[in-house]
């Protein structure tokens, strides 16, 4: 992981590439990148969750969806270190200081992985009572087990792959970023029924497929990061004082704000469990479509953090401005077309996976009346991308554990009292809403604000 010397044949150190062109150009480009990065990440999740679907067991299904909710804590921790990573990068390229940027990103994929080697062993501990206070119980709780076991294995090498991925799109090359978890979600589509159906193993081998394709995943970014760009170098003792400060000073609370997101989930599937399986089933395939169909959305806060970054460090405070705008724009625009696809299939999706009495209400409520409100999530993780990149993490914070920690479940729960289980994913919608709506509207004041009292006037 040395730099390359002055006489290597390596291709030129990658520009800051943002200063210019069009913002919104720019948005669309990194924003589909970074969604088609996430959308077989968590392709990847949901495939696992088509082929246990095939057993027609909606206990099966409900067992992995307690699993994704407990799973989701470390996953999400993953992506709010990641974010401290390429804010931190992203600044140092944008400056154009090249070396600095490489021992940034070492120092972020190195601690990153530290970090969540020791979170996912907590988890792999206690994953029976975690369970058992999500609602699991009986051979559901039985099998969510079993999955965690052998799935918070894969975590560490979720972290290393997502980060090496997210720094060579922050260095502007979308393609290579997407092939990594592109190839590895291909990988899914051979493993997943093999070890699930053909071995016989059920939601075990879910679990065992899902590691799997995190280790193609992390050894993709490592050719990619290392051999491709040559972005890392050799650790040294001076990183720790000179890097790990910063990055843990936008690390914490971008990890807090990040995991607000599977908490609301967590909570979700509470009320949801006082319905019975087939209503949990039902919000299992709902939880995992919002992240796979979504993946645009919670993108943003990742694919623009360099577009912001790099104006920010580069002193072009009226494009960072823009991009804000016209990310919201591309927002709007994404979830417009998401609604009309996901009305459309929503029978179809219902039948694919078995779902049936309330578990198909709830899909039902989904696609039809929950999915535009998500618009309101979009515009708030434009707004948590402002905050974390430009020196106010703590309001990303603050607004997402608002909505997920204070509002949705008694909203949840009071919605679910007089619609059943359609009005908890009502209850969902209003909480973003609610909070979406007031979170960007403080992001874009903030972001005018930096150019002066004249301009935020």
């Amino acid at each position: 992981m040395q730099p390359p010397r002055p006489s290597d044949p390596v291709r030129p150190a990658p520009q800051a590439r943002f200063l210019t062109g069009s913002t919104l150009r720019h948005v669309v480009v990194m924003s589909i990148a970074g969604s088609l990065g996430l959308s077989f990440l968590f392709l990847i999740d949901f495939l696992a969750l088509f082929w246990v679907g095939q057993y027609d067991d909606a206990r099966m299904v409900a067992a992995v969806g307690f699993a994704f909710s407990i799973q989701f804590f470390p996953a999400s921790m993953n992506i709010g270190m990641m974010i401290a990573t390429v804010a931190l990068f992203a600044r140092a390229l944008g400056g154009g200081n090249i070396d600095r940027a490489r021992r940034i990103a070492t120092l972020g994929i190195l601690s990153g992985t530290a970090v969540q080697i020791v979170f996912s062993a907590l988890l792999w501990w206690f994953r029976i009572p975690l369970l058992e206070i999500s609602g699991a119980s009986g051979a559901t709780l039985e099998m969510a087990a079993d999955f965690l076991a052998v799935s918070l294995c894969g975590m560490p090498l979720m972290v290393a792959g997502m980060t090496m991925a997210a720094v060579v799109r922050a260095t502007g090359d979308a393609v290579r970023s997407t092939l990594v978890t592109a190839l590895a979600a291909a990988v899914a589509l051979v493993v997943d029924p093999l070890t699930i159906l053909y071995l016989e193993l059920g939601v075990t081998g879910a679990g065992l497929s899902v590691v799997v394709t995190r280790g193609v995943m992390t050894l993709l970014g490592c050719y990619y990061l290392l051999v491709t760009h040559r972005m890392a170098a050799a650790p040294r003792r001076d990183d720790v004082a000179n890097h790990l400060k910063p990055w843990m000073l936008i690390a914490i609370p971008s990890v807090l704000t990040q995991c607000s997101t599977p908490f609301g989930n967590w909570v979700l599937m509470r009320a949801m469990a006082t319905f019975g399986d087939d209503a949990t089933a039902g919000l299992s395939v709902v939880l995992r479509l919002i992240v796979l169909v979504f993946a645009g959305i919670f993108a943003l806060s990742g694919a623009i953090g360099g577009i912001l970054g790099q104006n920010y460090g580069g002193g072009r405070l009226d494009r960072v401005a823009r991009a804000y705008r016209d990310a919201v724009f591309y927002c709007i625009l994404y979830t417009l077309v998401a609604w009309v696809v996901l009305a459309i299939g929503s029978d179809a999706l219902a039948r694919g996976f078995g779902l049936r009495g309330e578990g198909a209400e709830v899909m039902y409520a989904f696609t039809h009346y929950v999915t535009p409100a998500l618009v309101f999530t979009g515009a708030l993780f434009v707004a948590n991308a402002a905050f974390n990149n430009l020196g106010r993490p703590i309001y990303a914070t603050l607004a997402n554990w608002l909505r997920d920690g204070i509002v949705t479940y008694p909203l949840a729960v009071a919605l679910g009292a007089v619609w059943g289980a359609s009005g908890v994913m009502l209850g969902y919608a209003a909480a973003a809403v609610l909070t979406g709506g007031i979170g960007a509207w403080i992001g874009w004041r903030y972001v005018l604000g930096l150019q002066g009292p004249d301009r935020a006037a």
